[in-house]
Order: structure tokens, then C-alpha cells, then sequence
């Protein structure tokens, strides 16, 4: 489909620029924000193809990504000795998983997202003091190969799919690594600009990418991430616990909502 924004009613435009926003939001604070994103771009653009809707949505959250790693670094100085290594592994792994996704069928990966989010989210409530504080599991090498191992795996996701991958990485850090819930936030927004890079190492090559659209949907996504980031800092990892529970509850309504047909 074309590129030109004249080709798009005003009003579409300032509802995915709203939805960038939102999304850019969700993402800083706990991720998910594709959640948001993506089906705001399918809505927005139904003669788009889906990989377009993929690297376009890829283009805007990098903008709110690499405002809201920035934001933390500033606030927080998150250790760049575990965050540098999971993001390296999850940008080589997002290319990978973007070369796979453009070969498999998306509505297959549905299930198995509503699956892990019911699972990270009731193990979440099942333990009130989760991700309250950093008690690290691992040291030295053990500990940065298991933050590749996430990277990784999480960028494969990502690349082929992507939606919760935020989500998915604050849980990995928190319940594996044993990280508090606002550190989490912190590396994995550097990890999540990773593995936005590597999809679109493949997708803009492709020519997928919507440019007008994608950039004025990071405008949105820039002012989401930075207010999403400046909150999280200030109010700690109570919040971001909570609005973690909050957004994964709404994706898993979401999810199942459209696996029973109840909306598109």
C-alpha cells in the first residue's frame, strides 16, 4: 500500500498517534506496548500487508524504546555488564526470528502467547513479593549467560512475532535472574531497542517499512516512552508490579477475546 500520509483520513492518523503514545507508554513502564500498537496498525490499515504492519510498527516502537533505555540510563544507571551481553544476543536473535516470521502464519503464535501471559501473570499474584527487591540468583558467568540466554530467545520472539516481548523480558529478569521490577524495566528497554534493530535489519532491507506512518507514530511512541520511564522512576517497583499485573490481565482478555471470536 502507498506510504504518502495524504492517502490517510486525519482522523486515523491522530487515533495511531494516540495509540503510539499509549503504546509508548506501556512499553517503558512494564512492555507490551505492540499489544496496542499492532492491532491499531491492523485496524488503521487494512489494505496493508502484514509484513508492512510488522516492520512499521517496529520502527515506531524503536523511537520510544531508545527514549526510554535512555531515560532510565539517566535515572537509574542500570549495570551495562549484564544489559549490553542480553542485548547483543537479542538483536542476532530478533534477525533470526524476523527471517522466520516472514515464513509462518502469525495467528499460529496467539495460543502460545495466551498461554505464557496467563502463566507469567498468575505466578505473578501467587507471589506478592516478587520483583520487590534485587536478589540476584547467579554471579559472573553464570549470571551474563543466563541474561544471553533470555536475550536470545526472547529476541527470536521478538523478531518473528513480537507481541509482550517486553513483558516477557521484565518476567524473565525478575524471575529467573532476580532482579526488583523497576531495574528489570530499566535493562529491558536496552535489550527491546536490540531486538527492534534486528527485525528491521531485515525489514527495512525488504522495503516493509511504511516510513511516513511508522515516523509519525514515533513521535507518539517518543513522548510515551519518556513519560513512561520518568513515572516508573519515580514511584518504584510497587508500581510497575502492579501495572505489570494490570496490562498482562488486559492482553490475556484481549488474546482470548479474539481466539472465542469476540472481536477482530
Amino acid at each position: 500500500m502507498s506510504d504518502a500520509l495524504t492517502d490517510i483520513s486525519a482522523t486515523t492518523i491522530a487515533l495511531l498517534t494516540l495509540a503510539a503514545l499509549l503504546a509508548g507508554f506501556i512499553d517503558a513502564v512494564v512492555g507490551g506496548g505492540g499489544l496496542v500498537q499492532l492491532p491499531a496498525l491492523v485496524l488503521a490499515l487494512p489494505g496493508a500487508a502484514p509484513a508492512q504492519l510488522l516492520a512499521t510498527n517496529k520502527l515506531a516502537s524503536i523511537a520510544g524504546t531508545s527514549t526510554s533505555a535512555i531515560t532510565y540510563w539517566r535515572r537509574i544507571r542500570p549495570d551495562l555488564r549484564t544489559a549490553l551481553p542480553m542485548a547483543a544476543a537479542a538483536y542476532f536473535g530478533a534477525i533470526g526470528g524476523a527471517l522466520i516470521g516472514l515464513h509462518i502464519p502469525q495467528a499460529a503464535f496467539a495460543p502460545m502467547v495466551l498461554v505464557l501471559l496467563v502463566l507469567v501473570g498468575a505466578y505473578t499474584l501467587l507471589k506478592p513479593s516478587f520483583g520487590e527487591v534485587t536478589a540476584l540468583r547467579m554471579a559472573g558467568v553464570r549470571h551474563t549467560g543466563a541474561a544471553i540466554a533470555v536475550g536470545c530467545v526472547i529476541g527470536v520472539y521478538d523478531g518473528a512475532l513480537g507481541p509482550g516481548t517486553g513483558s516477557f523480558l521484565v518476567f524473565a529478569l525478575v524471575g529467573w535472574l532476580g532482579y526488583a521490577f523497576l531495574e528489570a524495566s530499566a535493562k529491558a528497554k536496552i535489550a527491546n531497542f536490540a531486538t527492534n534493530l534486528g527485525a528491521l535489519t531485515v525489514f527495512a532491507p525488504g522495503g516493509h517499512v511504511l516510513w511516513a506512518v511508522g515516523g509519525l507514530m514515533a513521535l507518539g511512541n517518543i513522548a510515551g516512552g519518556y513519560l513512561g520511564a520518568r513515572l516508573a522512576v519515580r514511584l518504584g517497583s510497587g508500581f510497575v508490579r502492579t501495572l505489570f499485573v494490570v496490562i498482562v490481565g488486559a492482553f490475556i482478555i484481549r488474546l482470548s477475546g479474539q481466539l472465542l471470536g469476540w472481536w477482530g
